[in-house]
């Protein structure tokens, strides 16, 4: 039976590490806390594993609970049907062409019907003042949210195409929240049925002290990636996303291949972890892609998190970013893009496909590279790989953007004001 399930495993968090970032930041987050100690705030998202909603969730909620505030954290188990129905939502809100059959739109429903149970012992248990729905899976629950808790729809998918269908069929679940949060103003716009003061816009951020984005010595990078055969003599590009067909993964291969041509000893790692319960077709689009790398040996494709030889995915990552030199995140629909601030953070390169997320944090030739093909990928990688002052210079510009813009002390004072 679905259920919704509480995530309690958090690493201990002390706001006072993060003062090393902003001295005055600490303040404001202390003061905006103040106004805030009576809240008690239920966060609801798919799944505890895999994506960048986790992974924000996993340090906002000890972050906020360090400033007073009594944040709890629910995902759900359901069966995979739920999640392909779901999947296919996530695809049809980016712009996929069909629709959901009346089925499957009875099933999605249903689901959240019978989650309806475990809400309401869970608010009973914690007597929320707001709850936060992350995403479509569990939009519905809105239905089954008392009226005295103030309801906020928190959307991370990108909304500049969506499919006209799938918005009229989830608008009656909508417009009954208080308050919509977009990662960019410019969604607003494939909503024009919600009034504007029911939307805010709140661009995500990473953890800088967690285990991926914390700084990593290079010669550490270099042994972790040594044992997984990747030559630290020879130049590598990354990709860090899910297998999915929104990341372009097979662009990627393309990209690496037309530049191999021009650099024969380049490598190329991609990096998708198959965690996620929310995205079942990742092993599906995983297949294609090991079809299409021709089992060259300087594509490494990692996805299995059994095979780390006992370093954790988190590590890994942090190493890839650290000895790459630099790293591709060529999407063709982001809603925002939080492997390019990962990489950006860490003072890489990037070249990136012009999507909405990346047009947010990236200025052509500034601060990182943004392309419309695996032809201009190539041709930026090519470029970048020959000329390390300019792949230096765009990195300290990434860091130094990141750094005043797309930190967690950031996201959490936003959202403190959205609670308020």
């Amino acid at each position: 039976m679905p259920t919704l399930l509480e995530f309690r495993n958090f690493n201990r968090i002390n706001t006072k590490d993060y003062e090393q970032f902003d001295s005055k930041l600490r303040a404001k987050l202390i003061s905006a806390a103040k106004k805030s100690k009576n809240k008690k705030v239920l966060h609801i998202n798919a799944t505890p594993f895999g994506g960048g909603v986790a992974e924000m969730l996993r340090s906002q909620i000890p972050f906020e609970r360090m400033l007073g505030i009594k944040s709890h954290w629910l995902t759900i188990k359901a069966p995979i049907k739920f999640f392909r129905i779901t999947k296919k939502i996530h695809n049809f809100i980016q712009g996929k062409s069909d629709t959901l059959t009346e089925k499957e739109k009875s099933l999605y429903i249903s689901v959240n019907r019978e989650l309806q149970k475990s809400l309401a012992y869970f608010i009973e248990k914690y007597k929320p003042t707001s709850i936060v729905i992350h995403d479509p899976q569990p939009l519905p629950l809105v239905n089954f949210i008392p009226k005295q808790i103030h309801k906020i729809l928190r959307l991370h998918i990108d909304l500049s195409t969506p499919n006209p269908a799938i918005l009229e069929f989830l608008k009656q679940f909508i417009v009954s929240y208080d308050k919509i949060v977009l990662s960019n103003k410019i969604y607003r716009l494939a909503m024009p049925w919600l009034k504007l003061s029911k939307i805010a816009v709140i661009m995500p951020a990473i953890d800088p002290l967690s285990v991926k984005n914390r700084s990593m010595n290079s010669e550490t990078a270099r042994l972790i990636i040594n044992e997984f055969g990747i030559n630290h003599t020879k130049p590598l590009i990354t990709q860090v996303s899910r297998f999915d067909p929104w990341k372009d993964p097979l662009g990627v291969i393309k990209a690496y291949y037309l530049a191999k041509n021009k650099i024969p000893d380049i490598q190329l790692a991609m990096a998708g972890f198959f965690f996620a319960q929310d995205d079942p077709e990742a092993k599906e689009i995983f297949k294609i892609v090991k079809k299409n790398d021709r089992g060259d040996r300087d594509i490494f494709l990692f996805s299995n998190p059994k095979k780390l030889l006992g370093i954790s995915n988190d590590t890994l990552i942090n190493a890839l970013y650290t000895a790459s030199d630099l790293v591709i995140q060529k999407s063709i629909r982001e809603g925002f893009g939080l492997t390019m601030t990962e990489a950006m953070w860490k003072g890489r390169a990037v070249v990136a496909g012009k999507t909405t997320g990346a047009l947010v944090q990236i200025k052509d030739g500034k601060n990182g590279i943004l392309v419309n093909s695996s032809e201009e990928a190539a041709e930026a990688i090519v470029r970048l790989m020959k000329n390390e002052k300019s792949r230096e210079k765009l990195g300290k510009a990434a860091h130094q953007s990141v750094k005043r813009r797309f930190l967690l002390p950031h996201y959490v004072l936003n959202n403190i004001k959205l609670y308020n």
